[in-house]
């Protein structure tokens, strides 16, 4: 049975600091369905077939790639196991690269953003949110899921708390995205009938 060799694999890799959490309900699934065909050692075969299970290719080679490390320790000691053929390709994420945006492309992008539909509060949202990205370097993510609070003055520097889940992070923002954060809070306080600058407590952009 495999059990006992998958349980022996994932002891001395998780005390080597590795926590294996998918990786071990993948490998004790592998187990289990070993052990119902009646396969005590890895089969390159079975492998292959329980891999090709999942319904993303991506998924079958992440599967299979998790076999052929467990397969390889195994055969350490114990030369019947296989090591399956990598047949499904790489497991690696391959990484889009980045497109950085000009400092003339972040300008057409910003004033496109400030005239686009109604003179409503949208408009003046994106494109106050597209010029904190450029300046900060802060991605749309931490913004999506970020609640951001009011500038604290240093002179001509500001400082802009940030409580993103259950910490808090702290950006310098450069006087000119400062001012154009003030061109932003004034037709907010407006729209949304606030009269009166942003409290502490208050959210500075809404994810909702």
């Amino acid at each position: 049975m495999l059990r006992p060799t998958v349980q022996s694999y994932l002891e001395l890799r998780r005390a080597c600091g590795f926590e294996l959490k998918s990786q071990g309900n993948l490998l004790c699934s592998f187990a289990a369905y070993s052990d119902a065909r009646g396969k005590s050692h890895v089969c390159a075969d079975t492998a292959i077939e329980w891999a090709g299970l999942a319904r993303l290719s991506s998924q079958r080679a992440r599967r299979l790639a998790e076999v052929i490390r467990f397969a390889r320790y195994a055969q350490a000691e114990d030369s019947r196991h296989e090591v399956p053929p990598n047949v499904f390709g790489s497991s690696q994420r391959i990484r889009p690269i980045p497109y950085i945006f000009s400092t003339n492309e972040v300008r057409h992008l910003v004033q496109a953003a400030s005239q686009s539909g109604r003179e409503t509060l949208r408009r003046y949202t994106y494109s106050t949110l597209f010029a904190l990205l450029a300046c900060t370097g802060l991605i749309l993510l931490c913004h999506k899921r970020s609640r951001l609070f009011g500038l604290r003055q240093h002179g001509h520097m500001a400082s802009l708390p940030i409580k993103r889940m259950l910490s808090w992070w702290r950006i310098v923002v450069i006087e000119s995205a400062t001012c154009r954060w003030a061109r932003w809070a004034a037709p907010r306080d407006v729209i949304c009938g606030k009269r009166r600058r942003l409290a502490c407590n208050e959210v500075f952009f809404g994810a909702d």
